[in-house]
Parts: C-alpha cells; sequence; structure tokens
C-alpha cells in the first residue's frame, strides 16, 4: 500500500510531465500556425535584400559574394539552368529537392520551403538543415538565370542552444525531485503526527500535545486534533466520575437493604422495631427506583429524542403543579405566592412539567417552615420568563457553577434532605436546552435562592 508521502511525489511528479508535455504540444502549435510563417517571410526578406546586394556590387563574382555573405550566417545553394549547383558556406544535411520546385525558382517564382517545411515534434524542423527548408528566388548572373536557395546557418547557434537546452532540462528536472520530497516529507510530516496521535488515542491515552506550528489547513486541523483531545480526554473523564457516583448511590441504599434485611432476621426484634427497619428498606428501594428513573431520563435527554413541541400556557401548568405539591408547603406551612400571566409557550409539556415540579419541589425543601416561595411569569423581548424564588439558606457562591452537573449535591449548604440523587438539576438544565432556552441562578446565602427559566418566545 502506498504511503501518502508516495502518493504526493508521483502525484506531483505526474503533473510536472503532463504540464511539460502540454506546455510542448502548445508551443509546436505557436511554432506551426505563427512562428514557422513569419520566419519564411523574415528569410524571404534577407534573401531578397541579398539578391538585391548583389545586383548593385555584380563587377564582384557570384562566388566570392555569396562566400563572404556566408561568413555572416548563411548558406547557400546556387543552381544553374543545367541542374549544376553549389554549396557556399556550411554544407546542408541533405540535398533531395523537387525537380518541379528548381524549375519554378528558374522561371522566377518564390520558393517557400520554411513555410511548407513537414511538421516536426518539439519546434525541431526550423534546425533541419535540409535544402527543402530553405527560401529559393531566381538571381541573374551574367545574362543567365540561377536559382538561389537560402537559410540562415543555425547548425552552430542551435548546437550550443541543444547543451544549454540539455543541461537546463536535466538540472531542472533534478531540482524540482529534491524539492518535491524536501516539500512532501514538511507536508507529511504533521500528518504522521496525526497518525500516531490517533493510535494513541484508540489506545486510550487522550492527553495529547501535537508541536504543530503552522498556520495553514494542517495546522488548523492539527489545532482541531489537539482540542478533540482534550474533549475526549473530559468526556472520559466524566464518563469515570459518571460511572463511580453511580456505583456509589447505587451500592449506598444497598447495603442499607441488605444490612436491614439481615437485621429482620433476629428473632428478639420488637414489633416497633421491626417496622422502623422495614420504613428504612421501603425509603432505600424508593431511592433505587427513583435513580433508575431518572438516569433512564437523562440517557433518553442526551439521546437528543424529538422533543414534541406544541403551544400551551405555561401558567396554567405552574398552577398544576402548586396544586399537586400542596400536602408537602401546606405541611411546612409556606406560603405560596403566583404572579402568573397568561403566557403561552411551545414546548413539550410532559417534558417542561418535570422542570417546574424540579424546582417548586426543591424551593419546598430548602425553604424553612413558614416560608415563602414565589412563582412568577411573564413576557420580554428576550423570551418567556418563568422565575421560581424561595426564602430558604441559598447556597454558597462557590457551590453555584457545579449546581447543574450530575450527582452534584448541595446538603450539606442548603439544609436538605440525603435522598437527593443530585441528578434533578441535570434534568432540568438538559430539558431547558432542548428547548433552546437558559436556565440561571441568583443565591444569597441566608436569604434564599432564585432560578429563571428563560424560553423561546412562540
Amino acid at each position: 500500500m502506498r504511503t501518502l508521502y508516495v502518493r504526493i511525489i508521483v502525484t506531483t511528479m505526474a503533473i510536472m510531465i503532463a504540464s511539460a508535455i502540454i506546455a510542448f504540444a502548445v508551443s509546436n502549435i505557436y511554432y506551426q500556425f505563427y512562428l514557422k510563417p513569419e520566419n519564411d517571410q523574415k528569410v524571404t526578406h534577407i534573401t531578397e535584400n541579398i539578391v538585391a546586394t548583389y545586383k548593385q556590387n555584380n563587377n564582384q563574382s557570384v562566388p566570392n559574394f555569396l562566400t563572404s555573405m556566408a561568413d555572416l550566417g548563411y548558406k547557400f545553394h546556387l543552381v544553374d539552368q543545367h541542374g549544376q549547383a553549389q554549396t557556399f558556406g556550411e554544407s546542408f544535411t541533405s540535398t533531395d529537392m523537387e525537380e518541379s520546385d528548381v524549375e519554378a525558382v528558374l522561371s522566377g517564382e518564390t520558393y517557400h520551403g520554411i513555410a511548407n517545411y513537414p511538421w516536426r515534434p518539439f519546434i525541431t524542423g526550423f534546425f533541419d538543415n535540409d535544402l527543402a527548408n530553405t527560401i529559393g528566388v531566381p538571381i541573374q548572373v551574367d545574362g543567365q538565370t540561377y536559382a538561389l536557395f537560402v537559410r540562415p546557418d543555425t547548425t552552430q547557434q542551435f548546437g550550443e542552444m541543444r547543451i544549454f537546452l540539455a543541461v537546463l532540462l536535466v538540472l531542472t528536472l533534478l531540482f524540482s525531485f529534491l524539492m518535491v520530497l524536501i516539500s512532501t516529507r514538511f507536508v507529511v510530516k504533521p500528518i504522521k503526527k496525526l497518525t500516531e496521535a490517533t493510535k494513541k488515542i484508540a489506545a486510550g491515552n487522550y492527553h495529547l500535545k501535537l508541536d504543530v506550528n503552522r498556520h495553514d489547513e494542517i495546522g488548523r486541523l492539527a489545532n482541531d486534533f489537539t482540542k478533540m483531545s482534550d474533549s475526549l480526554e473530559s468526556t472520559e473523564e466524566k464518563r469515570q466520575e459518571f460511572v463511580s457516583s453511580v456505583s456509589h448511590e447505587i451500592q449506598s441504599p444497598l447495603t442499607s437493604i441488605q444490612g436491614f434485611s439481615r437485621t429482620l432476621r433476629e428473632e428478639d426484634l420488637t414489633e416497633e422495631e421491626r417496622s422502623h427497619y422495614l420504613t428504612i428498606i421501603e425509603k432505600e428501594s424508593k431511592r433505587l427506583s427513583l435513580l433508575s428513573k431518572q438516569l433512564l431520563t437523562l440517557s433518553s435527554l442526551d439521546s437528543e429524542a424529538d422533543v414534541e413541541m406544541v403551544p400551551y400556557d405555561v401558567a396554567d401548568q405552574l398552577k398544576e403543579v402548586v396544586h399537586a405539591t400542596e400536602w408537602q408547603w401546606h405541611e411546612k406551612e409556606i406560603v405560596i405566592e403566583m404572579n402568573l400571566s397568561p403566557t403561552t409557550i411551545a414546548g413539550d409539556p410532559k417534558l417542561l412539567h418535570q422542570v417546574w415540579m424540579n424546582l417548586v419541589e426543591n424551593a419546598i425543601r430548602y425553604t424553612d417552615p413558614g416560608g415563602t416561595i414565589t412563582i412568577i411569569t411573564f413576557r420580554d423581548k428576550t423570551g418567556t420568563q418563568v422565575i421560581v424564588e424561595d426564602t430558604g439558606n441559598g447556597i454558597e457562591k462557590e457551590n453555584l457553577s457545579q449546581l447543574f452537573d450530575r450527582f452534584y449535591k448541595v446538603d450539606k449548604a442548603r439544609t436538605g434532605t440525603k435522598n437527593s440523587t443530585g441528578l434533578g438539576l441535570s434534568i432540568v438544565k438538559k430539558i431547558i436546552e432542548l428547548h433552546h432556552g437558559t436556565i440561571m441562578v441568583d443565591s444569597d446565602p441566608g436569604k434564599g435562592s432564585t432560578f429563571t427559566v428563560t424560553l423561546p418566545n412562540k
């Protein structure tokens, strides 16, 4: 299986080769349709000037004239009417030419061999040293017509250029390959770190720190990966803490039930003692039942099952909650004050009923006999507000930040009962969040607490 490092190198080299082929193809098209006709015109113009120069200096013999012109970087092929030919300057690689082309020049026409020269790959046709790759014009010498074929002498120039291009091509490929190796290693290195980190996370090691000092996509990926690792570590810690808390909460009532069950086997117990122990077992059983129900509720809420949103009046629901808890607050002679304006919201009545029931029961539980609980509803631009305020002992400031954590109990800060599971407010917060709302708490130790729930307006 190829590694990413090899894949990047192969892909980059393939792109370079493909780009070179495309560049050569485009260059050839450009040469065939633009440069070659232009070169033909230029050489034709030069050839006509050479003939004109000879006419102005006809006291010089043709061989001497063409020899001197050849020294300027041209080569000439002179053919008379009998087919006798002479070459001046460097010889041609091939002197093959159609007789009809020679006769056409002798009859006064111009031969455009450069423009009509057959196509060659890589623009090498321009440098082909063939007689057919020339410009031919008629020239009058001592009253006789000759065919003069001319082309620039590119042999030496092309030889040097060929060496230069070969060296340039080799060095370009060599340095390109080296740069690809280096740059690819630079790109792949942090990815290898991510791969190793992934293996560590799979093995349960979430405490990772990737040393990737980059500001590109890979750098952002490494940063996000580190954040994910931290989040997984935090989740794992919470999971372990949750398991530990659940085990403790279950173990405590089970231990009580087991212990008192053994005690009930003793024959010398009075009826009063037996009834007392049975009452304890019953309470612990109810506590276990409540714990299991709340755990199931949390599990259902964590799965974020669809919330059945329906419009209903939250004020009427709060009145039902107050009536349902009447025996609790009436037993403690607590005064319930309600300022409930008709307020229609969109929510799940069953879930929100748990919220109001939990908040009201907590207020009753932590309010001293003869205290007051105030319930208020109103609507403003921020949403629908439901406020539950009590005159209990309040909560210390350092406990407020953990108040909604699972299994966190504030019984030690608020005189209450040992029967709390520490899950009630966690459930409340989760339900409120599923309704896209918020819950805030403000507490003054010794004076009471105020819970404010804000839900979106209908």
